[in-house]
């Protein structure tokens, strides 16, 4: 597999590809645009694939994804990906302003109408017909041409999975995603989807891994982990997996601390298992211990060493960042 991490910025990015860091990727919030993202990492990178990991799908039209992608094509040709999540309802809803119900469907539409700006040829017409989007454009431009841009989707639970495995090129994991979530219920969903499709062929698998290295102070290392775990599982959509794991109570002891404000409450619900099965985190010499173990647990095609963010100040996530680089060489790449 191919080891990345979301973009550290430009110093750390450019130590990182020559550290052997293979793929970048970028997220998306209120503060911080995955296109605009993506442009730095190609404009300070070499051979890096890049993308977004992922951008709101419904933020854009798909005009505009495939437009941002064939941009930075001109400068990262054979380097791009597309990763699109459906984001929360309350973000559809109240920050993007757009419907909010059947995220499912509406991003499986998406993909099929941003492939349909991605593939089009010079001199012919657009087109795209569904329930959500319907596109006939006439371009009077010979600025077209096809692009094959992997298109993955990032997919939590079992339906979701099921249609990235019939929709798009493949699926981006979750920082939560254990060895069991992945082999029991992922990849068994994403294989259905993909049931008809070609043969010989595969979905790719990208995913995010939590991660945190400290050899000089293992202890907040792991505790920041505690954080983001908890964090994470604030989120009621994930409750299939808590219950899938058996973790219906300490995540009820860390949701019940979120609600009243206690942050180091949220970090002490989470069991000394769910780190273990979740998070790379510790010394060097102990994440490299977890990737020898955790080789199920890892996508297949590209992992990306992601260090927590929830209260974790940038200053700290550039420092674990750097000390991911550490970890590159524990698990062999593979093309």
């Amino acid at each position: 597999m191919r080891f990345g991490m979301p973009w550290p910025g430009r110093d750390v990015g450019r130590e990182a590809e020559q550290a052997g860091a293979g793929a970048f990727c970028a997220g998306e919030f209120a503060d911080h645009d995955a296109y605009l993202t993506v442009a730095d990492i190609v404009a300070n990178t070499e051979r890096a694939l890049a993308g977004p990991a992922i951008a709101y799908a419904f933020a854009r039209t798909p005009y505009a994804h495939a437009t941002a992608l064939r941009h930075l094509h001109a400068q990262a040709p054979d380097r791009l990906f597309l990763g699109l999540g459906s984001a929360a309802f309350r973000i559809n809803r109240d920050w993007l302003g757009v419907p909010a119900d059947r995220p499912v469907d509406r991003i499986a539409e998406t993909v099929g109408a941003v492939r349909a700006w991605l593939h089009a040829e010079n001199g012919e017409r657009v087109r795209h017909s569904g329930e959500f989007h319907s596109l006939d454009a006439d371009v009077r431009a010979p600025v077209l041409g096809r692009l094959d841009i992997p298109v993955l989707l990032a997919a939590f639970n079992t339906r979701m999975a099921r249609t990235a495995g019939r929709v798009a090129d493949g699926v981006i994991g979750h920082g939560l995603f254990t060895d069991s979530w992945w082999n029991d219920v992922v990849r068994p969903s994403v294989a259905r989807g993909a049931e008809g499709g070609a043969e010989g062929t595969r979905p790719l698998e990208h995913g995010w891994i939590i991660t945190a290295v400290d050899d000089a102070a293992p202890e907040r290392a792991v505790a920041d982990a505690r954080r983001m775990i908890a964090f994470y599982l604030t989120v009621k959509t994930y409750d299939p997996y808590v219950a899938h794991h058996g973790w219906e109570e300490p995540v009820g002891r860390l949701r019940a601390a979120f609600r009243s404000g206690d942050t180091d409450g949220m970090a002490r619900a989470v069991t000394d298992e769910m780190v273990t099965e979740i998070a790379l985190c510790g010394t060097t010499a102990d994440a490299k211990d977890a990737l020898a173990r955790r080789a199920g647990s890892l996508p297949r095609d590209v992992g990306y060493f992601a260090p927590p963010s929830f209260l974790v100040s940038p200053r700290r996530r550039a420092a674990y960042a750097r000390a991911a680089l550490a970890l590159i060489g524990a698990v062999p790449d593979r093309p």
